[in-house]
């Protein structure tokens, strides 16, 4: 069995019951966002697998972790059937990705308000256009509820285009600005989906510095950066290292060490040590920045939480 939360299927129980929840920590509570559904259709597992897993990991001892689960409005109309037929214990908080335009937004967003039993709006993510503008963005704040917060992802320029990438930093930041929450796409089947440290570190500089609020971050697929890098400082971004890279850039974090390196290490025990000392107040600014991470297929373990002392 394969999906982000698949590490957790062994410690579940059927979605119509409840285990007895495991404690997690502020840092990690419903950190990790199941985003299956947004893989290529012949990777993909299917809606009813999907479905499945997120409601018996959510239900299970570590379901303290699991955060929202991520949904195409394309695939909206089978994922409400798949939750109907599952019967959840309680609705499952959703992130509605637009991909099927703007304007499909009212109507996914009236097919999730009338299923309240089963599913809870959080989010409503999209792409930005190359030329994304205030009149833009307002466009999509008329689409998406007060209690509903758009997300949205500004395209970010392949390497080495210096004038591409400032105009990615400067779209950022007028979202940040303009109320919506930027989005960082950390991973995906293409080499190209996988950001450089430098673009990391300028996308959290540039959200971080609009003073508004929250970052999305999506594709990670791990818990720690691992060796060997690429030349070029591409290569899988891990969850610890974003993480830590936010305390220090929110100032909250007692090392003098640089965000760069926080991004670069591959020791998960000084991550995670870092992470422990961060007093309850760093703590909720770190989550107030970083709500939720998307995690893509490959199952992060958990017993790699556990062995860094951060789960029990």
């Amino acid at each position: 069995m394969t999906g982000p939360l698949a590490f957790l299927v062994v410690m579940t129980v059927p979605s119509g019951s409840a285990a007895d929840p495991w404690p997690i920590r502020p840092l990690l509570a419903g950190l990790v966002d199941d985003t299956s559904l947004l893989q290529p259709r012949t990777v993909a597992p299917g809606v009813d697998a999907v479905v499945s897993r997120f409601l018996a990991a959510r239900d299970g001892h570590y379901g303290g972790l699991v955060g929202r689960l991520v949904c195409p409005a394309s695939q909206l109309p089978a994922v409400v059937t798949e939750l109907a037929r599952s019967a959840p214990s309680r609705p499952a908080d959703l992130a509605l990705v637009v991909d099927t335009g703007l304007g499909a937004v009212p109507k996914a967003l009236s097919t999730v308000f009338s299923r309240s039993s089963l599913l809870v709006p959080s989010t409503v993510e999209c792409a930005a256009p190359p030329d994304v503008d205030g009149i833009w963005l307002e466009r999509v704040s008329e689409f998406v509820p007060d209690e509903v917060t758009p997300v949205v992802e500004p395209r970010r320029p392949v390497a080495g285009d210096d004038e591409g990438t400032e105009a990615w930093l400067a779209a950022v930041r007028k979202v940040a600005e303009h109320g919506c929450t930027p989005k960082l796409r950390m991973g995906g089947p293409r080499a190209s989906d996988v950001p450089t440290i430098a673009d990391v570190h300028r996308f959290l500089q540039a959200g971080l510095g609009s003073g508004k609020g929250a970052m999305s971050a999506q594709g990670l697929d791990r818990i720690v950066r691992e060796a060997p890098r690429t030349e070029d400082g591409t290569g899988r971004h891990g969850l610890l290292n974003l993480i830590v890279a936010v305390a220090r850039m929110a100032g909250v974090s007692a090392s003098p060490d640089p965000v760069e390196d926080a991004l670069e290490s591959t020791d998960g025990e000084s991550l995670a040590r870092e992470l422990d000392e961060l007093p309850d107040a760093a703590v909720d600014q770190v989550r107030t920045v970083l709500p939720r991470c998307g995690v893509d297929p490959d199952p992060v373990p958990i017993a790699d939480l556990v062995a860094l002392g951060l789960l029990d």
